[in-house]
């Protein structure tokens, strides 16, 4: 979903960001100057209520692995904002970029990282095993002197 879009203006890229409920009309996309290969590309800073940028996010740069489409992933997080707002930003310095959110999937992975199958079900598992009860309430195997597996 289109959330917002971002232009160059005067040699910085500003932009806005608009949902129901957040609004962010004034946004820059500070370059970032590093080294680091794990830097990001971009600050995402917000013009607050006292007229000073602040940062608010960061993205960094990503390739597309199907067409090759270079684009930016991150989040924006506030004290303000619920949760953070994972967010992407595609497009070029000629044509503007627009800033996309998307709901994140849950991940399914095991505890050694590797992805999780889905199991089909062919009978309802409530987790609590079999019952000790018959139809009519009443305990079954009454009597017996056994303890059920758990």
């Amino acid at each position: 979903m289109n959330i917002g879009s971002f232009k160059l203006v005067n040699g910085q890229l500003l932009g806005s960001v608009a949902t129901l409920s957040v609004d962010l009309p004034r946004l820059g996309l500070r370059p970032v100057e590093s080294t680091n290969e794990r830097a990001p590309a971009f600050e995402i800073m917000a013009l607050n209520v006292a007229r000073k940028w602040v940062q608010i996010g960061a993205l960094w740069e990503m390739t597309s692995n199907s067409t090759g489409e270079v684009f930016y992933n991150g989040r924006m997080e506030d004290p303000s904002l619920n949760e953070p707002l994972p967010v992407m930003l595609f497009g070029d310095d000629e044509d503007g970029y627009r800033m996309v959110w998307n709901r994140p999937q849950a991940r399914r992975e095991n505890m050694d990282g590797t992805r999780q199958t889905r199991q089909r079900r062919s009978q309802r598992d409530d987790a609590f095993g079999e019952g000790n009860a018959t139809e009519d309430g009443q305990l079954a195997g009454a009597g017996e002197d056994y303890v059920p597996a758990f």
